[in-house]
C-alpha cells in the first residue's frame, strides 16, 4: 500500500487571515505616515521661506533696495538688472518650490505694510486654508 504523502499548503482561511491582519495594520500606519509627511512638508516649506527672507535681506544690505516683484526672485541668483553693487548670487541653484511643486509667491512690498514678503499657500497651492492647505509667510 502506498502511503499518502500530505503536503503542506495554506488553506483558505489561513490566507484570508492573513489578508485581513495586513489590511489591519495598513489601516492603522497609513494615516500616521500621511500625518508625518504632512509635517514634514509643512516644516520644509518654513525653512526654505525664510532661506529665501534671509536671501533677500542680504540683497536689499548690498543693493539699497528689495529684488524687483516683476523679476520672481532670479535677483538673488543673477545680475538681472545688472546692478554694480550685486554681490551675489545671494541663493545657491535656482529658486527653489515649495515641498507641494508650486512658485513661492513674492510680494514687494508685502502685506500689512511689510517690506516685503514671501509665501507659499500650502498643499492646495490657493490662498487661505487650515492644515496643509494653509498659508506660510515670512513674517509668521
Amino acid at each position: 500500500m502506498k502511503k499518502m504523502q500530505r503536503k503542506n499548503r495554506f488553506t483558505l482561511i489561513e490566507v484570508v487571515i492573513v489578508i485581513v491582519i495586513l489590511v489591519t495594520l495598513a489601516s492603522i500606519a497609513t494615516p500616521m505616515y500621511m500625518n508625518y509627511v504632512s509635517n514634514a512638508n509643512i516644516g520644509a516649506a518654513k525653512s526654505q521661506v525664510k532661506l529665501l527672507a534671509d536671501a533677500i535681506n542680504g540683497y536689499k544690505t548690498d543693493n539699497k533696495n528689495y529684488p524687483d516683484q516683476e523679476n520672481e526672485l532670479r535677483d538673488l541668483i543673477e545680475n538681472v538688472d545688472e546692478l554694480e553693487t550685486w554681490k551675489g548670487p545671494y541663493l545657491q541653484g535656482s529658486i527653489p518650490k515649495d515641498p507641494w511643486g508650486n512658485a513661492y509667491v513674492y510680494l514687494c512690498p508685502g502685506n500689512d505694510d511689510r517690506p516685503f514678503e514671501v509665501i507659499s499657500y500650502g498643499a492646495d497651492g490657493e490662498e487661505g486654508g487650515e492644515g496643509e492647505n494653509a498659508d506660510i509667510s515670512s513674517w509668521d
